[in-house]
């Protein structure tokens, strides 16, 4: 089977560069919904049986403009939820000293598990994949998209691939991105990953 995962369109808060976690229902940018249009049409001849949609309005929109393409209804999941971050949600990323991602690791790894006044990554990925695991664990349906953030859409790659959470740092994923994860008889394998070269006209 085959998670389709997709990262919601671009927010004006990810266009003013700022941090958003899952207590943030920001809204999508002009640009942000110029994508997810896109995203209908180059998604509109996948194969899709369920659409998964974290319930904030960034991701609904974007599923949304998938679903118009596809007789499947979009079932949202608070779980499918972008980590809470706590104290952090609407900092400035140019301000920091290093990338959001390296923030959190340190704060993860350095014995803090969770944020303040947030969650810790653990608690995120077992929640995102209390979601999708089913499905994969079932193999069917065949086909699964899945509409949601930066951080859980990592947690569900890095369930299903076995990585450490050290290798954070290592990946990153723009707005209105596609991953697939295929599951088969040699277990998970990324086949796609960040993909946004529909977007270029």
């Amino acid at each position: 089977m085959r998670l389709i995962l997709v990262r919601h369109g671009e927010t004006v808060w990810n266009s003013e560069y700022r941090v958003q976690g899952g207590g943030v229902d920001s809204e999508l940018s002009e640009k942000g919904r110029g994508q997810i249009d896109r995203l209908g049409e180059v998604l509109r001849h996948e194969p899709i049986e369920v659409i998964l949609a974290s319930p904030l309005r960034r991701t609904v929109l974007t599923a949304e403009a998938i679903a118009r393409h596809h007789q499947v209804p979009i079932t949202t999941h608070p779980d499918l939820k972008e980590v809470n971050v706590g104290v952090f949600d609407g900092l400035s990323t140019l301000r920091m000293p290093q990338t959001f991602t390296q923030l959190l690791l340190e704060w993860w790894m350095g014995g803090r598990e969770r944020l303040p006044g947030g969650e810790s990554f653990v608690e995120l990925q077992e929640r995102a994949w209390g979601v999708v695991g089913p499905y994969t664990e079932n193999g069917t349906p065949e086909n699964v998209l899945v509409v949601s953030h930066y951080f859980t859409t990592l947690s569900i790659i890095f369930r299903a691939l076995e990585l450490p959470l050290h290798m954070l740092v290592k990946f990153r994923m723009d707005p209105g991105c596609i991953s697939i994860v295929e599951f088969g008889k040699f277990g998970a394998r990324l086949t796609r990953f960040n993909d946004t070269s529909y977007q270029v006209v």
